[in-house]
């Protein structure tokens, strides 16, 4: 290179030097690495790695589409936004109105519909540390005034819970596992019965061949972000054709506190309908089955759809019979003061006080209600028959005869007193005469006292 070109390249690169010297903070942050990238790779480097590997950050976007601008430092933390569905609506609206219109949008308000949520420590009920409920109910909305006075640190996490932060990925999103944190365990298992069934094993060993459905295939059809089933959690509707049926679902809904005693809507049926935890219209409801059967129909005959769809409401049809028989044999004992109101309830039985019930059977009639009933239908539904069986129906027959015994040992109990010498009860279901528990002490200290002569007797 002669001495000529390297002058004229060091002009270049001195001009360029002093180019990017004069420029703009901003500019000279668009020539390189963004502000917020380099303060975050040290404080937050997999949240910067996530976000860099994901389509947004590939596509333009940067931290101030959805934080804003207002936040440059530690010392103004407070000034980020707060992303909400609003923030992701800006790009994507259909989504976001479809989420809305589904049951994923109203978690928040579902478990606040709850009575036993008053009643939880403060740790537990935290709307940001989710540790407990909150943890998957953050995915429903909240207001921006809650928000606000809250501090939600990590936000209302709706669209996040299932494209989590940052990536923000569409095919996590479609994959099984995203359902599985939420929709596992105590009263709703439908991850570990799809899983467990012939559905999710086809998945598993053969997960791109199409030929078995995931959760999204069934309740996410074509990709729509709107969720609801026909029955809904709590395998519940108004009306019911079948008289019977009817009747046993009307013990249950009183139970619920959403009828009174005289079959009348109460208050809490806003509450429940708001929160769509139950179906309260038929039309809507044949509407969303229709849906579902249609879903089913992809990959199965008409008829053979139509017998498991049957087969699952009789299932469920059964298991309410069950519920109903239950709950009315507790009832019986608040009916005969044999159980008292607590502080706070307005009626009882109250299934939706949950395990904050001061007795041991209505303890045990909560747990047939929210975990075996909802893993008898739920299991039907998902085709598990291990889950239906062995963890639902039967588990509820047996809490049903526990029930019936501890009634009974209940109401003997309180037909005796401490006030009453005559009676004294043993374990059991009768209470055994004073009298006779006077002779059998009468003798033992008779055959005592002829002990102590014999043996003094022989002594001499």
């Amino acid at each position: 290179m002669n001495k000529k070109a390297v002058f004229t390249l060091a002009t270049v690169f001195l001009f360029l030097g002093i180019t990017l010297a004069l420029l703009p903070a901003d500019s000279a942050k668009a020539a390189g690495e963004s502000e917020c990238i380099t303060c975050h790779r040290d404080e937050n480097p997999g949240l910067v790695d996530q976000w860099l590997s994901g389509k947004m950050s590939n596509a333009g976007l940067d931290c101030a589409t959805c934080h804003g601008g207002n936040h440059v430092d530690e010392n103004d933390v407070d000034e980020a936004i707060i992303p909400t569905p609003d923030t992701c609506a800006s790009c994507h609206k259909t989504q976001v109105d479809q989420f809305r219109a589904g049951k994923h949008s109203l978690a928040w308000a579902a478990i606040e519909a709850m009575p036993a949520w008053s009643h939880l420590p403060d740790a537990i009920q935290s709307v940001d540390g989710y540790k407990s409920c909150s943890g998957c109910h953050k995915i429903g909305e909240r207001s921006q005034e809650v928000i606000e006075e809250y501090r939600m640190e990590y936000g209302t996490s709706a669209c996040t819970s299932c494209h989590t932060r940052h990536v923000f990925s569409k095919a996590e999103a479609q994959q099984p596992e995203a359902c599985l944190p939420c929709h596992q365990g105590f009263d709703h298992p439908q991850y570990e019965m799809w899983s467990s069934s012939k559905h999710g094993v086809i998945h598993s060993i053969d997960p791109d061949s199409g030929r078995a459905p995931t959760c999204q295939n069934c309740h996410l059809v074509d990709g729509t972000h709107n969720n609801v089933t026909p029955w809904g959690f709590l395998g519940l509707r108004l009306p019911e054709e079948d008289d019977e049926w009817m009747a046993d679902r009307a013990v249950i809904l009183q139970a619920l506190g959403v009828l009174d005693d005289d079959g009348n809507p109460t208050a809490r049926l806003d509450v429940i309908a708001g929160a769509r935890v139950a179906r309260l219209d038929a039309e809507e409801f044949q509407t969303l089955r229709d849906g579902m059967t249609a879903v089913c129909k992809d990959c199965h005959s008409k008829d053979y759809v139509a017998l498991q769809m049957s087969a699952s409401e009789n299932i469920l049809k059964d298991a309410d019979k069950l519920m109903a028989e239950a709950i009315l044999v507790v009832k019986d004992l608040y009916d005969q003061g044999v159980l008292k109101l607590p502080e706070g309830y307005e009626f009882g039985p109250d299934l939706l006080q949950f395990f904050s019930t001061g007795s041991s059977v209505e303890q045990e009639l909560f747990q047939m209600f929210l975990e075996y009933r909802n893993r008898t239908f739920m299991g039907a539904f998902h085709n598990n028959p291990d889950y239906m069986w062995w963890y639902g129906y039967a588990p509820m027959q047996k809490s049903l005869q526990t029930i019936k015994d501890d009634a009974a040992l209940l109401k003997a109990q309180s037909t005796a007193t401490p006030s009453d010498p005559g009676s004294t009860v043993l374990p059991g279901d009768k209470a055994t005469p004073g009298w006779v528990i006077g002779v059998i002490a009468g003798v033992a200290i008779l055959a005592l006292v002829l002990s102590i002569s014999m043996f003094a007797a022989r002594r001499k």
